[in-house]
């Protein structure tokens, strides 16, 4: 008599969940940043020309503080990317004119980026062998914030530069004239810088969202 063969059990292969984190976080970190290109690109889209922000035949003083105030909100409405970019332009040269407070901001705003938002949280922070949990993570990030902007230049350096900038877009919204511009009533208003932050964390946090990781934003 023969002996039958015993029966083959089926064996499937378990893929370790160890590996998932890195590659969804990569997923995370591409969404965030093709957001803020798309947000780029949009802003870019709806710049007006220099040339007609710098019509020196368009400049007149105001008759009244009222006239004053409607200029400055028509030509917001129509300069606000132009107006938007040379702020940015203000602030970029106040930091690249003090290398340290640059390099004290971008080191504040990578340790936000790499050890609390997009970490993820089967990952514990671990540095000379002590490891930290979320809400120490969270303390030591909103001390050192703190430190950084009210201890250092670099939050001084920041107001005024912003300073500056809104003090020449409402001198120039002041004195264009608009009543050559073509202001589109129908148009959209332009997402605001938070509303753009929302998007981008929302964004990250749903490529963020499979099984093993989660961030928190």
């Amino acid at each position: 008599m023969s002996s039958s063969a015993p029966p083959v059990l089926p064996v499937s292969t378990v893929h370790s969940a160890e590996s998932q984190p890195p590659v969804v976080a990569v997923s995370a970190f591409r969404a965030f940043f093709a957001h803020i290109n798309d947000y780029l690109r949009n802003g870019l889209s709806q710049q007006r020309p220099w040339a007609e922000l710098a019509d020196s035949s368009a400049f007149s003083k105001p008759e009244s503080f009222s006239e004053a105030t409607l200029r400055i909100r028509k030509n917001y409405s129509y300069f606000r990317v132009n107006y938007l970019f040379a702020v940015s332009l203000i602030l970029a040269f106040s930091l690249l004119s003090h290398p340290f407070s640059l390099l004290l901001l971008l080191v504040l705003i990578f340790s936000w980026i790499f050890l609390y938002l997009f970490r993820p949280v089967d990952q514990p922070l671990v540095i000379f062998g002590r490891t930290y949990s979320d809400r120490e993570t969270l303390g030591i990030l909103i001390i050192f914030s703190v430190f950084v902007i009210f201890v250092t230049s670099v939050g001084s350096l920041i107001i005024s530069a912003i300073m500056v900038g809104l003090g020449l877009v409402c001198a120039h919204g002041a004195f264009r004239v608009p009543e050559d511009l073509f202001l589109d009533e129908q148009e959209p208003a332009a997402p605001g810088f938070l509303s753009f932050l929302g998007g981008a964390a929302s964004n990250a946090a749903a490529a963020a969202a499979a099984p093993g990781f989660a961030t928190r934003l």
